[in-house]
Protein backbone atom coordinates (compact mmCIF):
# COMPACT_ATOMS: atom_id res chain seq x y z
CA UNK A 1 0.00 0.00 0.00
CA UNK A 2 0.96 3.68 -0.20
CA UNK A 3 1.45 3.90 3.56
CA UNK A 4 3.71 0.84 3.58
CA UNK A 5 5.77 2.39 0.79
CA UNK A 6 6.07 5.66 2.69
CA UNK A 7 7.13 3.76 5.81
CA UNK A 8 9.83 1.88 3.90
CA UNK A 9 11.09 5.14 2.41
CA UNK A 10 11.30 6.73 5.83
CA UNK A 11 13.03 3.66 7.24
CA UNK A 12 15.64 3.67 4.46
CA UNK A 13 16.47 7.35 4.91
CA UNK A 14 16.55 7.01 8.71
CA UNK A 15 18.88 4.00 8.60
CA UNK A 16 21.16 5.75 6.09
CA UNK A 17 21.33 8.73 8.44
CA UNK A 18 22.17 6.46 11.38
CA UNK A 19 24.95 4.83 9.35
CA UNK A 20 26.40 8.26 8.52
CA UNK A 21 26.17 9.35 12.16
CA UNK A 22 28.05 6.26 13.28
CA UNK A 23 30.73 6.44 10.60
CA UNK A 24 31.63 10.08 11.30
CA UNK A 25 31.91 9.71 15.09
CA UNK A 26 35.40 8.20 15.05
CA UNK A 27 36.97 10.98 13.00
CA UNK A 28 37.53 13.31 15.98
CA UNK A 29 39.41 10.76 18.17
CA UNK A 30 41.34 9.62 15.09
CA UNK A 31 42.53 13.15 14.35
CA UNK A 32 43.19 14.20 17.96
CA UNK A 33 46.50 12.24 18.40
CA UNK A 34 48.02 13.95 15.33
CA UNK A 35 47.10 17.35 16.72
CA UNK A 36 48.41 16.41 20.18
CA UNK A 37 51.84 15.53 18.77
CA UNK A 38 52.25 19.22 17.88
CA UNK A 39 52.28 19.85 21.64
CA UNK A 40 54.80 17.10 22.33
CA UNK A 41 52.40 14.30 23.33
CA UNK A 42 53.71 10.83 22.39
CA UNK A 43 51.98 9.26 19.40
CA UNK A 44 48.70 7.68 20.54
CA UNK A 45 47.32 6.23 17.30
CA UNK A 46 49.04 5.16 14.09
CA UNK A 47 47.74 5.36 10.53
CA UNK A 48 47.68 1.55 10.40
CA UNK A 49 45.43 1.47 13.47
CA UNK A 50 43.10 4.05 11.90
CA UNK A 51 42.81 1.87 8.80
CA UNK A 52 42.23 -1.20 10.96
CA UNK A 53 39.25 0.57 12.55
CA UNK A 54 37.84 2.15 9.39
CA UNK A 55 38.27 -0.81 7.04
CA UNK A 56 38.49 -3.71 9.45
CA UNK A 57 35.45 -3.05 11.63
CA UNK A 58 33.54 0.20 10.99
CA UNK A 59 32.60 -0.63 7.42
CA UNK A 60 30.72 -3.79 8.43
CA UNK A 61 28.87 -2.09 11.27
CA UNK A 62 27.88 0.78 8.98
CA UNK A 63 26.48 -1.68 6.42
CA UNK A 64 24.57 -3.55 9.14
CA UNK A 65 22.55 -0.39 9.87
CA UNK A 66 20.73 -1.00 6.56
CA UNK A 67 18.87 -3.85 8.27
CA UNK A 68 17.82 -1.85 11.33
CA UNK A 69 14.09 -2.28 12.17
CA UNK A 70 11.91 0.81 12.48
CA UNK A 71 11.46 2.69 15.74
CA UNK A 72 8.01 2.61 17.29
CA UNK A 73 7.07 6.20 16.35
CA UNK A 74 8.63 6.34 12.90
CA UNK A 75 5.31 7.15 11.19
CA UNK A 76 4.05 9.42 13.95
CA UNK A 77 6.61 12.14 13.30
CA UNK A 78 6.37 14.91 10.73
CA UNK A 79 8.14 14.03 7.46
CA UNK A 80 11.50 15.38 6.40
CA UNK A 81 11.11 17.97 3.65
CA UNK A 82 13.13 16.66 0.67
CA UNK A 83 14.24 20.14 -0.43
CA UNK A 84 14.60 22.10 2.80
CA UNK A 85 15.89 19.43 5.19
CA UNK A 86 18.88 17.45 3.92
CA UNK A 87 19.67 13.91 4.96
CA UNK A 88 23.11 14.93 6.24
CA UNK A 89 22.43 18.35 7.79
CA UNK A 90 24.04 20.37 10.56
CA UNK A 91 22.56 17.97 13.13
CA UNK A 92 24.71 15.14 11.79
CA UNK A 93 27.87 17.20 12.26
CA UNK A 94 26.89 18.32 15.75
CA UNK A 95 26.01 14.78 16.83
CA UNK A 96 29.07 13.08 15.33
CA UNK A 97 31.81 15.67 15.81
CA UNK A 98 30.73 17.81 18.77
CA UNK A 99 28.88 15.23 20.86
CA UNK A 100 29.71 11.52 20.47
CA UNK A 101 33.08 12.22 18.87
CA UNK A 102 34.09 14.46 21.77
CA UNK A 103 32.97 11.87 24.32
CA UNK A 104 35.02 9.22 22.55
CA UNK A 105 38.05 11.50 22.44
CA UNK A 106 37.77 12.27 26.16
CA UNK A 107 37.67 8.61 27.15
CA UNK A 108 40.46 7.65 24.72
CA UNK A 109 42.79 10.23 26.27
CA UNK A 110 41.69 9.35 29.80
CA UNK A 111 42.56 5.67 29.26
CA UNK A 112 45.75 6.57 27.38
CA UNK A 113 47.18 8.70 30.18
CA UNK A 114 46.31 6.02 32.76
CA UNK A 115 48.91 3.70 31.22
CA UNK A 116 51.59 3.28 33.91
CA UNK A 117 54.70 5.34 33.22
CA UNK A 118 53.32 7.19 30.21
CA UNK A 119 53.24 10.62 31.82
CA UNK A 120 56.86 10.19 32.90
CA UNK A 121 57.89 9.20 29.36
CA UNK A 122 56.08 12.27 28.03
CA UNK A 123 57.86 14.52 30.50
CA UNK A 124 61.30 13.03 29.91
CA UNK A 125 61.32 12.05 26.23
CA UNK A 126 58.40 13.86 24.57
CA UNK A 127 57.72 12.53 21.07
CA UNK A 128 61.00 10.59 20.98
CA UNK A 129 63.40 9.10 20.25
CA UNK A 130 62.69 6.71 23.14
CA UNK A 131 64.82 4.30 25.10
CA UNK A 132 63.74 0.66 25.33
CA UNK A 133 61.42 1.24 28.29
CA UNK A 134 59.93 4.36 26.70
CA UNK A 135 59.19 2.48 23.47
CA UNK A 136 57.35 -0.23 25.38
CA UNK A 137 55.31 2.25 27.43
CA UNK A 138 54.33 4.26 24.34
CA UNK A 139 53.42 1.03 22.53
CA UNK A 140 51.13 0.14 25.41
CA UNK A 141 49.63 3.62 25.23
CA UNK A 142 48.88 3.20 21.51
CA UNK A 143 47.27 -0.16 22.19
CA UNK A 144 45.07 1.26 24.95
CA UNK A 145 44.01 4.26 22.82
CA UNK A 146 43.17 1.97 19.90
CA UNK A 147 41.21 -0.46 22.07
CA UNK A 148 39.30 2.36 23.78
CA UNK A 149 38.34 3.77 20.38
CA UNK A 150 37.06 0.33 19.30
CA UNK A 151 34.89 0.22 22.43
CA UNK A 152 33.87 3.84 21.83
CA UNK A 153 32.71 2.99 18.32
CA UNK A 154 30.58 0.17 19.69
CA UNK A 155 29.07 2.70 22.10
CA UNK A 156 28.43 5.06 19.17
CA UNK A 157 26.72 2.30 17.20
CA UNK A 158 24.57 1.29 20.16
CA UNK A 159 23.57 4.92 20.70
CA UNK A 160 22.82 5.46 17.00
CA UNK A 161 20.48 2.46 16.76
CA UNK A 162 17.63 4.78 17.79
CA UNK A 163 17.13 8.53 17.42
CA UNK A 164 14.52 8.88 20.17
CA UNK A 165 13.30 5.49 21.39
CA UNK A 166 14.93 4.13 24.54
CA UNK A 167 17.13 1.06 24.20
CA UNK A 168 15.17 -0.44 27.11
CA UNK A 169 12.14 -0.81 24.82
CA UNK A 170 13.92 -1.11 21.45
CA UNK A 171 16.59 -3.59 22.64
CA UNK A 172 18.90 -5.16 20.00
CA UNK A 173 16.71 -6.60 17.21
CA UNK A 174 19.31 -6.33 14.42
CA UNK A 175 21.17 -9.65 14.34
CA UNK A 176 23.69 -8.45 11.75
CA UNK A 177 24.54 -5.42 13.85
CA UNK A 178 25.02 -7.63 16.91
CA UNK A 179 27.37 -9.84 14.91
CA UNK A 180 29.26 -6.72 13.80
CA UNK A 181 29.72 -5.78 17.47
CA UNK A 182 31.11 -9.24 18.21
CA UNK A 183 33.45 -8.98 15.23
CA UNK A 184 34.73 -5.57 16.40
CA UNK A 185 35.53 -6.96 19.84
CA UNK A 186 37.13 -10.10 18.41
CA UNK A 187 39.35 -8.22 15.95
CA UNK A 188 40.34 -5.73 18.64
CA UNK A 189 41.38 -8.50 21.03
CA UNK A 190 43.24 -10.35 18.28
CA UNK A 191 45.12 -7.12 17.52
CA UNK A 192 46.20 -6.91 21.15
CA UNK A 193 46.92 -10.58 21.79
CA UNK A 194 48.07 -11.87 18.40
CA UNK A 195 51.80 -11.48 17.91
CA UNK A 196 51.35 -11.58 14.13
CA UNK A 197 49.40 -8.29 14.42
CA UNK A 198 51.82 -6.44 16.69
CA UNK A 199 54.42 -5.41 14.15
CA UNK A 200 52.06 -4.20 11.44
CA UNK A 201 49.65 -2.32 13.70
CA UNK A 202 51.93 -1.12 16.54
CA UNK A 203 50.02 -2.99 19.24
CA UNK A 204 51.16 -5.13 22.13
CA UNK A 205 49.89 -7.12 25.09
CA UNK A 206 48.27 -4.98 27.76
CA UNK A 207 47.19 -6.01 31.29
CA UNK A 208 43.60 -7.18 31.63
CA UNK A 209 42.91 -4.18 33.83
CA UNK A 210 43.61 -1.92 30.85
CA UNK A 211 41.47 -4.16 28.62
CA UNK A 212 38.43 -3.98 30.93
CA UNK A 213 38.70 -0.33 31.97
CA UNK A 214 37.53 1.11 28.60
CA UNK A 215 34.16 -0.55 29.21
CA UNK A 216 33.53 2.52 31.37
CA UNK A 217 33.43 4.51 28.12
CA UNK A 218 30.85 2.14 26.64
CA UNK A 219 28.52 2.41 29.63
CA UNK A 220 28.99 6.17 30.05
CA UNK A 221 28.39 7.09 26.38
CA UNK A 222 25.27 4.90 26.15
CA UNK A 223 23.83 6.30 29.40
CA UNK A 224 24.53 9.90 28.37
CA UNK A 225 22.79 9.33 25.06
CA UNK A 226 19.86 7.67 26.79
CA UNK A 227 19.49 10.86 28.83
CA UNK A 228 19.55 12.90 25.58
CA UNK A 229 16.84 10.72 24.07
CA UNK A 230 14.71 11.11 27.19
CA UNK A 231 14.95 14.90 26.97
CA UNK A 232 14.06 14.86 23.27
CA UNK A 233 11.07 12.59 23.90
CA UNK A 234 9.80 15.02 26.53
CA UNK A 235 10.25 17.94 24.13
CA UNK A 236 8.53 15.99 21.39
CA UNK A 237 5.52 15.34 23.61
CA UNK A 238 5.25 19.10 24.13
CA UNK A 239 5.61 19.82 20.37
CA UNK A 240 8.82 21.73 21.09
CA UNK A 241 11.21 19.51 19.16
CA UNK A 242 11.16 20.96 15.64
CA UNK A 243 14.90 21.76 15.86
CA UNK A 244 15.91 18.36 17.24
CA UNK A 245 17.88 15.68 15.44
CA UNK A 246 15.82 14.05 12.74
CA UNK A 247 12.75 16.26 13.25
CA UNK A 248 13.43 18.96 10.69
CA UNK A 249 10.11 18.41 8.96
CA UNK A 250 8.16 19.27 12.09
CA UNK A 251 9.01 22.95 11.83
CA UNK A 252 8.05 23.39 8.17
CA UNK A 253 4.83 25.09 7.25
CA UNK A 254 2.34 23.28 5.03
CA UNK A 255 2.71 25.91 2.27
CA UNK A 256 6.40 25.01 1.90
CA UNK A 257 5.45 21.60 0.53
CA UNK A 258 4.21 23.16 -2.68
CA UNK A 259 7.76 24.28 -3.57
CA UNK A 260 8.82 27.60 -5.05
CA UNK A 261 8.62 26.77 -8.75
CA UNK A 262 7.46 29.07 -11.53
CA UNK A 263 3.90 29.30 -12.84
CA UNK A 264 4.79 26.77 -15.57
CA UNK A 265 5.27 24.18 -12.82
CA UNK A 266 2.08 25.08 -10.97
CA UNK A 267 0.43 21.70 -11.47
CA UNK A 268 3.52 19.79 -10.34
CA UNK A 269 3.85 22.05 -7.33
CA UNK A 270 0.22 21.45 -6.42
CA UNK A 271 0.85 17.72 -6.67
CA UNK A 272 3.84 18.03 -4.34
CA UNK A 273 1.70 19.89 -1.85
CA UNK A 274 -1.02 17.24 -1.92
CA UNK A 275 1.61 14.52 -1.50
CA UNK A 276 3.07 16.36 1.47
CA UNK A 277 -0.37 16.53 3.10
CA UNK A 278 -0.86 12.81 2.54
CA UNK A 279 2.51 12.01 4.09
CA UNK A 280 1.76 14.25 7.07
CA UNK A 281 -1.39 12.26 7.74
CA UNK A 282 0.67 9.07 7.79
Amino acid sequence: SIIDGIEQGRLCSTNLRKSILYTLCSKVPQFAPTLAMVFGVPEALTIAQVLLIDIGTDIWTAIAFAFQPAESKLMARAPRHPRLVKLADWGVGVYSYCYIGMLQTFFCWAMYFHVPGLLQVWADQGTGPYDANGQYVVLQGKSVYYWTLVIGQIAAAVSATTERQSLLTYCFPNTLLNLAFAFEVALGLVSLCGEFMHGAFSTTYIPWELVVRPLIALVAIVLIDEARKLVFRRLEEQNRCGWCLGAGGAAIEEDDWSGSGSSDDENDSHEDGETGKLISLC
